[in-house]
């Protein structure tokens, strides 16, 4: 029971972490979009341009590495309680 309620509060607080770094993360790529149009001669509307590179961020890979913040402590918390346990 204590290890359901241990991945439980786990999942809760790298819940929060991930959509955390998520926001900010597209905030970021929103701020260099609307940088790199204000500097640039890009043609078309600001709202397009950003728009348009938004959508190639969210296939990006970086978009897929924040899944890490779940993946890493998981799974270091698993190894740790088969360490401990059976080795």
């Amino acid at each position: 029971m204590a290890l359901i309620r241990l991945f439980l509060i786990a999942f809760v607080v790298l819940t929060v972490i991930y959509v955390s770094l998520s926001l900010y993360s597209r905030a970021r790529a929103r701020d260099r979009l609307e940088a790199e149009w204000d500097t640039g001669d890009i043609a078309g509307p600001r709202e397009d341009y950003v728009q348009q590179g938004l959508a190639t961020y969210d296939s990006s890979l970086r978009r897929k590495l924040i899944l890490g913040v779940y993946i890493v402590p998981m799974t270091l918390v698993c190894v740790t309680i088969y360490l401990v346990n059976f080795a």
